[in-house]
């Protein structure tokens, strides 16, 4: 049975099944193990982690604890009220309209941030002139349709994660300020902030940064740099704006005053910096990595809702669910008759219930005619379809973005 423990309850020979926290936060991404030496526990108690989930059938028990079952009622009962009210989506054409589009802008700040970071790494100056046409380029695509270039930030692959990590975080953030109905000026400045975010990891060497198993603190000290780094890089562009630099040197402080590099609490920390911290969790964790399997989009904000009384600010966490939908264009999703579909469109005011193309059958295990389904026309009068889960796209061996009107 797995449950829930504050980490002070924490005793030797429980078995930790999961961290309730993002990995980028703490060095222990080998995340189930039994726990066994005291100098571990010592480092747990230290790390700024909250919470575990304890495995009871392979450790000790804590009889005061609730279940993993509890746990996720809970939360969901709270996410349905944070989206029960959500404002329709503000959209210009389709998602399959943008698809193309969308996909052009994507390859074009992919290209540019490699660009970027490949001179940070040989120690070259950095212009900030390559970073602006991307982010305009995102935020006319974003304006056009949200739904398009965040279905595409979902697609990554381990060798170019950096890069393409740094253009989610851009195309998100432009999307979140936007949402926000921030000035176009603090929207363009976000962008900027979030594709420059990560140069400093260009500092990291590459056995660290991608190492397959749990982090030495040493090597978790060299990680940490990361946002100091690139906080030094961006002071030597001419023209750099205040918020790119806060958003880079920031956005690994933590509410609770846990995060780093400078240990920031509460109202120290920017909206802004608030943001690219939510930003950067929510992409990296629903993420393939070398050291772990990215969860589902849904998944990942469920996750990110445990986690944000310590972590993250709860108004702006809400807000960037109903900025991204909590089953985001693009999510494979499985319906309650037995259908598998992605979702190709949010619908106004129904957040939970997009509209979403099907196209396998579990039940028969096999391949249907792909169809659009609107989840949300016959909510209410009774026989309607639903979304029960997120899935895996691997584990099924489908590519969603085929499904969205692309090869």
């Amino acid at each position: 049975m797995l449950k829930k423990i504050p980490v002070a309850r924490l005793r030797l020979g429980m078995f930790i099944h999961e961290f309730c926290g993002d990995w980028m936060s703490h060095p222990f991404w080998t995340k189930r193990f039994l726990l066994k030496e005291g100098a571990v526990l010592e480092r747990i108690r230290g790390s700024g982690l909250q919470f575990v989930y304890i495995d009871t059938s392979k450790g000790l028990d804590d009889q005061d604890a609730p279940t993993v079952e509890q746990v996720q009622a809970e939360v969901e009962n709270q996410i349905q009220a944070v989206v029960a009210q959500a404002p329709p989506p503000s959209v210009r054409v389709s998602v399959r309209q943008e698809l193309e589009r969308a996909r052009k802008v994507h390859a074009q700040a992919y290209k540019a941030v490699r660009t970027v970071m490949q001179d940070v790494r040989l120690g070259q100056a950095v212009s900030v002139e390559m970073a602006e046409p991307v982010v305009e380029a995102i935020s006319e695509s974003v304006l056009r349709n949200s739904g398009a270039l965040i279905g595409l930030v979902g697609i990554k692959n381990k060798d170019d994660y950096t890069f393409l990590h740094s253009v989610s975080v851009c195309t998100l953030m432009v999307a979140f300020a936007r949402s926000l109905e921030l000035p176009a000026e603090a929207q363009r400045q976000a962008g900027i902030g979030g594709l420059l975010h990560d140069v400093g990891k260009m500092k990291v060497p590459d056995a660290v940064l991608n190492k397959p198993g749990r982090l030495t603190p040493e090597e978790f000290d060299l990680i940490k740099k990361h946002p100091g780094d690139g906080h030094a890089a961006l002071l030597e562009i001419p023209g750099i704006g205040p918020v790119p630099l806060d958003i880079t040197r920031h956005h690994h402080e933590r509410l609770d005053g846990t995060g780093y590099p400078d240990a920031l609490a509460g109202d120290q920390i920017s909206v802004m910096a608030r943001m690219a911290a939510i930003v950067d969790v929510y992409d990296a964790i629903s993420a393939d990595r070398c050291y772990h399997k990215g969860m589902p989009p849904a998944e990942a904000l469920r996750k990110m809702w445990e986690w944000s009384n310590n972590h993250f600010d709860q108004t702006l966490l809400q807000a960037f669910m109903r900025c991204v939908g909590i089953y985001p264009v693009g999510s494979l999703v499985r319906l309650e008759s037995g259908r598998l579909g992605v979702v190709v469109e949010q619908n106004e005011g129904h957040l939970l219930a997009p509209r979403v193309k099907v196209f396998f059958s579990i039940k028969s295990n096999g391949y249907i005619k792909p169809e659009v389904v609107d989840l949300s026309r016959k909510l209410g009068h009774g026989g309607g379809d639903k979304i029960i889960a997120p899935e895996s796209p691997a584990k099924w061996g489908v590519d969603p973005m085929r499904f969205l009107g692309m090869d």
